[in-house]
């Protein structure tokens, strides 16, 4: 039965895309999805979610699926995937603003932009795998948020399709349009619940004319966000992270907590700023330039937690972060963005039936007593039906939060059940 009715959807997807459009999962989309199709336009797109709202029919947008197979507990009968909508629709170096359909990966788009040496300056794991719509829909971020925001702080347009199959404009082309502020803000992190964005539009900005690395290391997780606190006060960094000791092993460190201190500027610039930092460090760790500072960059924007058995990101007020993670316990490695007060955590042993769970629950309540959020970013299939994903919020954002659902999506087919309070 599964099989005829699968095969049914397929014809009816063809007729609306053309047969070589329609296909299989990939082994990554096959948690996400039962059937990808790959729509070249807005109108195909607008068509088939009104096929699906007819016949209640599940859908979720789709890039790379690295997020959506990561906390889906099972499937959606369909998988939009963008790939065919990857177009820079308009670029204007000079308004610093680049509007891109949703399928375009950040790598591509800042490829493009790099003749005007400028870019999108927001950094998620494999930038080059990451679509401009999973940008939005998954709240992606890096290491250098802490000087360049979040995709929320650079988009000032959106387009998506929702109910009904009618495309939503928000926003603008241009900087001062603020038209559309609150439509653009539900969209972002809201993981494709609301509707499916087909194009964005942001500000873009300069790439910096050099870039160093400051590398650490410190015996103790306490002085490393010691020192960080201090240099986040003093000088104006790119980024500014701290590795536990498994994950520092990728630097060739051994047992230690790695400071990471990214700076940016020009010649001038650099040279104050890496003098500030080796009278804080004194004789510990290095200063890399050059290359050797964007390949270290990379290596710590690249850590991949949504193939990790277990992985959550926390989110609190700056000052209480590092004690937050050592309440989380010691058998977990992190990622701390020190100056945001934003850590990537992962369980250090495979979990186990019940200890995820348990896990779990400890580190939530931990953020929550400093008012902050955790939310998982991974967990294997096994263990996903023990687990909440999301925070649950007080009862009247709860409700809020249904309502919005309710206007945007009545007939519950954009990626139910994987957001917040199941919604």
């Amino acid at each position: 039965m599964a099989a005829t009715a699968s095969s049914n959807l397929a014809n009816r997807l063809e007729a609306i895309v053309g047969a070589q459009r329609v296909r299989a999962p990939t082994a990554a989309e096959a948690r996400a999805a039962d059937t990808i199709v790959e729509p070249v336009s807005v109108e195909q797109i607008c068509e088939i979610v009104r096929m699906c709202e007819a016949d209640r029919i599940a859908l979720a947008p789709i890039g790379a699926a690295r997020s959506l197979a990561g906390i889906r507990r099972s499937p959606v009968a369909l998988g939009i995937s963008m790939v065919r909508m990857a177009r820079i629709v308009a670029y204007e170096p000079g308004d610093m603003t680049v509007v891109a359909e949703a399928g375009i990966t950040v790598g591509e788009l800042n490829t493009a932009m790099a003749g005007a040496r400028q870019r999108l300056p927001v950094d998620p794991c494999g930038p080059g795998m990451t679509t401009l719509g999973s940008l939005i829909g998954a709240a992606h971020s890096g290491p250098l948020r802490l000087s360049e925001g979040t995709s929320r702080d650079l988009l000032i347009g959106v387009r998506f399709v929702g109910h009904g199959g009618s495309l939503v404009h928000g926003g603008g082309r241009v900087v001062k349009n603020v038209a559309g502020y609150d439509l653009m803000k539900l969209m972002g992190g809201a993981f494709g619940t609301l509707g499916i964005v087909t194009e964005a539009t942001f500000k873009v900005r300069p790439i910096p004319s050099d870039y160093c690395l400051a590398v650490v290391p410190y015996a103790r997780a306490a002085d490393a966000f010691a020192a960080a606190r201090i240099l986040n006060d003093s000088i104006p960094l790119s980024n500014l992270d701290i590795l536990s000791p498994g994950l520092a092993t990728r630097f060739n460190s051994t047992g230690q907590f790695l400071l990471l201190a990214g700076f940016s500027g020009n010649p001038p610039e650099i040279g104050y700023q890496a003098g500030r930092i080796r009278d804080s460090a004194g004789a510990r760790g290095e200063i890399l330039g050059a290359l050797d500072a964007l390949r270290s960059y990379e290596l710590l924007r690249d850590i991949d937690f949504h193939s990790a058995p277990l992985a959550a990101q926390i989110a609190v007020p700056p000052a209480f972060l590092a004690r937050v993670l050592e309440s989380c316990g010691s058998d977990i490695e992190f990622r701390a963005h020190a100056g945001a007060g934003v850590a990537q955590i992962i369980a250090a042993d495979e979990p186990g039936a019940e200890a995820p769970a348990i896990a779990v629950a400890r580190w939530r309540e931990v953020a929550r007593s400093t008012r902050g959020t955790l939310r998982l970013i991974a967990a294997a299939p096994a263990i996903r039906d023990s687990l909440e994903f999301f925070d649950t919020p007080n009862a009247g954002a709860l409700a809020l939060m249904r309502r919005l659902k309710a206007a945007f999506d009545p007939a519950g087919i954009f990626n139910p059940g994987c957001f917040v309070g199941g919604i």
